[in-house]
């Protein structure tokens, strides 16, 4: 009898699958993070009719919503950081179009492409962050440091 049969594996409950997939987009087939930055572009679109200020504080409790349920499947899964899970992509996605939020639509177009670039390359210390822990830490750090770079390049070059 292995250990696995004798004591419970850990299920993440519903909502944690709901929000760290994106509500899907992690199960697409080919590049998730890219789908899962598509599946941003909507809230974003919302979020920017807001003011500066509830923009920022929805983002900033969507960042800490996809540590907890980044943290929650990476422990399910037993791995640090299942491809699946694609919040990360989301909140960096936001960070880096809001940053831009009051430009033209073709900059915040290549803030968001730049996010994609920043977050696939991982320069500098954003490959270092990716390892924090626990878990949901590092999965979501490092988006966020490629979504804060991407903005901050689009804002200069727009």
């Amino acid at each position: 009898m292995n250990a696995e049969s004798t004591a419970e594996r850990y299920q993440a409950p519903f909502v944690a699958h709901a929000l760290a997939k994106w509500f899907g987009c992690g199960n697409v087939p080919v590049a998730p993070g890219t789908a899962g930055s598509i599946g941003a572009v909507p809230l974003h679109l919302a979020l920017r009719l807001l003011p500066p200020g509830l923009h920022l504080a929805a983002i900033v409790a969507t960042t800490a919503v996809g540590v907890w349920s980044a943290n929650e499947i990476a422990k399910e899964m037993a791995v640090e950081d299942p491809q699946c899970v694609v919040i990360d992509e989301v909140v960096g996605t936001l960070l880096a179009m809001g940053m831009v939020r009051s430009r033209s639509i073709g900059t915040q177009v290549a803030a968001l492409l730049l996010f994609r670039l920043f977050d696939t390359w991982k320069p500098g210390p954003i490959d270092a962050s990716q390892r924090a822990k626990p878990e949901g830490v590092g999965i979501v750090l490092d988006d966020v440091l490629a979504g804060i770079l991407a903005g901050a390049v689009a804002r200069v070059i727009g």
